[in-house]
């Protein structure tokens, strides 16, 4: 019998599911609604019920943020019922509120758990993030090439022309210069609105996606969560935190980060296997969202384990009615 104190992802893999697929299924009712704040306050409150319901000593490592001044499931809270293995949790209840309120595509509930001590305590910062999918030899890319570099080296790598790499990257106005280097190297770009954990990981199927490179700035803890999808998906990821005052500078040390330039590796940003759990609640490349029928919702979540490297795509039926 294994020990309530060893971390069984076997056993907690099921349970993790629940957590994203009860959050999507509370989220549900807001899409399209135009309401960010309430869609995200739905997610939270039944991920943080769903939790609480696990035999774990749970710590949020990687939290909501406080930059939206969005309702949290904050760094440090302690969630589970006390009785099992102690557990580092990444999460976000909803990736992609501004897409759920819109009714956009790929909005999704996601979480990720680890043995305590295996996740990096990313601070609510920006990180630059350049990721791959499977099948490279490690570092065919990297954080200290030139976008136009990387294109290169990836098509190189991959056998192909630069025309025939296509590049995921967030659409904001810091992205523009990169956006106008990757365009002059042949490449297509697939800009998205929000959404950059899916992006990150759109780059470890692209026979579906159709994505091999995903680069640009965003929130550091969706860094660690996208991590921890590709030590299950495979791929490569890397990031650089980047600060912009003394007051975020401050909250890396108070995170513990030391080296304020260090480019993290996926194996050093999850140092052991974890789990990964992610629900779609508006439809995508990754996952179905949330389908409406008389008397139900129907749910696809996506479940990992980075220790076996298994995938599964479970369908969740659910009656929106109690039978008597």
């Amino acid at each position: 019998m294994t020990s309530p104190s060893i971390f069984d992802d076997r056993m907690l893999s099921l349970g993790l599911a629940r957590v994203a697929e009860q959050a999507a299924i509370a989220s549900a009712k807001l899409i399209g609604h135009g309401d960010e704040k309430a869609a995200d306050q739905a997610a939270v409150n039944a991920m943080r019920e769903q939790l609480n319901k696990l035999d774990i000593k749970g710590v949020v490592v990687i939290g909501e943020g406080e930059r939206d001044e969005a309702p949290m499931l904050y760094i440090g809270e302690e969630v589970g019922t006390g009785n099992g293995p102690g557990v580092d949790i990444a999460l976000d209840p909803l990736e992609g509120t501004t897409l759920t309120a819109k009714d956009m595509p790929n909005a999704l509930t996601v979480i990720a758990m680890g043995p305590r001590g295996s996740m990096l305590h990313a601070p609510d910062v920006y990180m630059e993030k350049l990721a791959v999918g499977p099948g490279y030899a490690e570092g065919v890319v990297s954080l200290k090439m030139s976008p136009s570099e990387r294109v290169k080296a990836l098509a190189a790598a991959k056998g192909c022309g630069t025309s025939d790499i296509t590049v995921c990257i967030l659409e904001r106005p810091r992205h523009e210069a990169m956006i106008a280097e990757v365009r002059g190297t042949g490449a297509a770009i697939r800009l998205i609105t929000d959404g950059d954990v899916a992006g990150v990981m759109h780059c470890a199927e692209p026979h579906i996606t159709g994505i091999d490179m995903y680069m640009g700035s965003g929130g550091a803890p969706e860094g660690v969560l996208a991590a921890s999808a590709l030590k299950c998906m495979g791929g490569q990821i890397q990031g650089q935190l980047l600060f912009r005052n003394d007051d975020e500078r401050a909250r890396a040390a108070k995170a513990g980060i030391t080296d304020l330039n260090k480019i993290y590796t996926r194996d050093e940003m999850v140092t052991e296997h974890v789990i990964f759990a992610a629900t779609g609640v508006t439809s995508g490349s990754l996952v179905s969202g949330i389908k409406r029928e008389v008397g139900y919702l129907t749910t696809e979540t996506i479940l990992m384990r980075s220790k076996t490297g298994s995938v599964r795509r479970m369908i969740y039926r659910n009656p929106t009615t109690p039978r008597g």
